[in-house]
């Protein structure tokens, strides 16, 4: 069975080894077709500490490696501002 990949923007670095990911999702709602946006927070396995605010990565689903880390980072797609508002 393949696992999960996701992209998303680091919102968060300032543990050691892991950085919180969030990935935005889009939906179309059933009856009025508008288009609705979801956010989810994942916290990711970064062994090199590559990863900075603001850089878009992509996740990976792998075994826990604590109570709430189990995702860890594949690569880093492009490096990012510190702007998260951007």
């Amino acid at each position: 069975m393949p696992r999960k990949v996701l992209d998303g923007r680091v919102v968060s670095d300032k543990m050691l080894k892991t950085v919180v990911v969030e990935v935005e999702t889009t939906t179309r709602h059933r009856l009025y077709n508008k288009v609705l946006r979801h956010t989810q927070k994942y916290m990711a396995h970064d062994e090199e500490s590559a990863c900075h605010e603001g850089d878009w990565v992509r996740i990976e689903e792998c075994r826990p490696m604590s109570a709430r880390k189990r995702w860890r980072v594949i690569e880093v797609l492009r490096q990012g501002s510190t702007d998260l508002n951007a």
